[in-house]
């Protein structure tokens, strides 16, 4: 972060605290919450947002939903400033123990909003399925009005296809009421929609834009027993784990990334056909041909309408979509899209494309007009 938007996440923090004034309180601790989640700061800056922090705790909960009790974390602000928040992470082995949900979450509490996240199996598992937004909306009704948030409203935020899965669960009958806004954070409006671009790299207005590997891989994951005999589906699941592992590795630790994807080739070597083909693809990162052979399976895959807002109810709540402009796991037209079908249907939206953000994470350099668009976002939700 470039030490003159340094100055003005402090200014902001700093000066408009001063001014009491809510609106103001609002965008202080907006700029201050995303100061300290961006990591990049200087010390002094720092130092600065923590000043409007709180200390949070943590315990570990078992959220009852009609599927099977799910694990989940409370984060309990020592100072609640505002109504508690769902969060929900997106597709991820590491579930809730996830280092960059753990720390949205944390972060988020350490600025007064009580969180919970829960652990969805499916998610765990690389699957997306109707089971999700029916958990979500159990998580919901879970947490209204219970100790120590007694709220009636709660805010639902989910990050990549999380997002949105908590816009579908946002108007349901049973909880909608109890939905005080729905942040979609890299999230879908269609699925069949995002799965197609996965497989050919062709968005809505016919560009192309390169998908990542990481979305193709978990597309074959969920369709093996489709695209391999019987007998090779455990095998093939079992070097896709692999594969995933090595990716989520290697973001943090190169080295040891290096070596769980050996590991991944060293199993596709092992493979019978048509299995080795398809991992071999996939280890040399051939999103093209990987990607012809999955289309025919991804209409059946998304078909339900429960996985994609577009098809599903429009909640009454106020719906906000914030979306990296150059995602490539879930690119940005899906949010503009997505904000155009609520809107026909008589959803309050508000949407952001902000090159500040990569596929749901804050991390890019950011220049002074697309600082402020992201703190006047996040100050903007009905806390």
């Amino acid at each position: 972060m470039s030490r003159l938007v340094r100055v003005c996440l402090a200014l902001v923090a700093v000066v408009l605290v001063l001014a009491l004034a809510q609106p103001a309180a609002r965008y202080a601790h907006s700029a201050a919450l995303l100061t300290r989640m961006s990591g990049t700061a200087g010390p002094w800056v720092t130092r600065a947002a923590g000043f409007m922090a709180t200390s949070v705790t943590t315990r570990s909960v078992t959220i009852p939903t009609r599927s099977a009790p799910l694990r989940g974390r409370l984060y309990v602000p020592g100072r609640v400033r505002t109504r508690p928040v769902v969060l929900t992470g997106g597709v991820h082995a590491q579930g809730i123990d996830e280092p960059r949900l753990a720390s949205l979450a944390r972060q988020l509490a350490a600025h007064g909003t009580p969180v919970v996240t829960p652990e969805l199996p499916d998610l765990v598992a690389y699957r997306i399925t109707p089971e999700l937004p029916n958990q979500i909306e159990d998580v919901l009704r879970w947490i209204t009005n219970r100790r120590p948030f007694d709220a009636d409203r709660t805010g639902l935020v989910g990050i990549s296809f999380a997002g949105g899965l908590s816009v579908v669960a946002a108007a349901r009958p049973a909880v909608r009421d109890n939905v005080a806004f729905t942040v979609s954070l890299g999230g879908h409006g269609d699925l069949r929609r995002v799965l197609r671009y996965l497989c050919t790299g062709t968005q809505p207005d016919g560009s192309f834009l390169r998908p990542h590997d990481y979305g193709v891989v978990v597309v074959l994951l969920n369709v093996a027993d489709r695209m391999v005999p019987p007998v090779q589906v455990q095998p093939l699941r079992h070097a896709l784990l692999t594969f995933l592992r090595g990716s989520h590795v290697y973001t943090v630790d190169r080295t040891r990334g290096r070596q769980i994807f050996a590991d991944a080739a060293q199993q596709a070597r092992d493979l019978q056909e048509p299995a080795r083909t398809f991992m071999g693809y996939v280890n040399t990162r051939n999103v093209a041909a990987l990607g012809q052979a999955l289309l025919p399976f991804v209409n059946e895959l998304g078909d339900d309408p429960s996985l994609s807002p577009e098809r599903s109810p429009v909640p009454p709540s106020p719906v906000h979509l914030l979306h990296g402009s150059h995602d490539v796991v879930i690119p940005s037209a899906e949010s503009t899209r997505l904000a155009r079908s609520l809107r026909a249907r008589g959803g309050r939206v508000n949407v952001l494309l902000s090159p500040l953000i990569t596929h749901a994470e804050l991390n890019r350099r950011p220049g002074i007009r697309d600082t402020w668009n992201l703190v006047a976002f996040w100050a903007g939700l009905e806390w």
